[in-house]
């Protein structure tokens, strides 16, 4: 078994945190640095948060007030779309998809590299893939939103170009790990 791959029971002791004598490294938190975050990141943060502020007004409108604003529940289902796909691409870009990686501890190093780059591949022409479709569902999509006076088509806009900046992350990855020769 290679360094690369350790098996979970190959981990040093010193390296194992016990919850109860190391009880205060939980809630270490590593110092901020701007340039640890990309735009997605802070464009999903903003987005979140004017979710956040129509979400609250649509609560207080409807339960204080007794009259709800009849925009904020569609303004906030597209809202909450696009902190779906903005989020997306941020996982992309730090490699933290869910996927099985049990197996991969058990492959030569070889094999884990090879397959690596072949999901690489795969994931790179569905999103390029899924980036098509949704700009064609976009040119496609002709009517309005129901409240608000916006085509629904930059729904389907936001998904496409989403898709798109996450096969532009998965490439970016893919391009590290295989100079890195990982």
């Amino acid at each position: 078994m290679s360094d690369k791959h350790p098996s979970a029971h190959s981990q040093p002791q010193s390296q194992v945190l016990d919850p109860m004598t190391d009880f205060g490294s939980i809630f270490e938190e590593e110092e901020f640095r701007f340039r640890d975050y990309c735009i997605e990141d802070y464009l999903s943060l903003v987005i979140f948060w004017v979710l956040i502020l129509v979400v609250f007004l649509q609560f207080f409108t409807r339960y204080v007030m007794g009259d709800s604003t009849t925009w904020t529940e569609e303004i906030a289902r597209y809202l909450l779309i696009g902190v779906g796909f903005v989020g997306s691409v941020m996982a992309v870009r730090k490699g933290s998809h869910i996927m099985v990686e049990f197996f991969y501890h058990y492959m030569p190093d070889w094999l884990a590299r090879l397959l690596t780059h072949a999901v690489a591949a795969v994931s790179l022409i569905f999103y390029v893939a899924m980036a098509w479709v949704a700009f064609r569902l976009a040119g496609r999509t002709g009517g309005m939103m129901i409240s608000v006076d916006l085509p629904k088509s930059i729904i389907y806009y936001t998904v496409s170009a989403a898709f798109l900046l996450m096969a532009v992350r998965c490439l970016q990855h893919a391009i590290r790990r295989y100079r890195h020769n990982e």
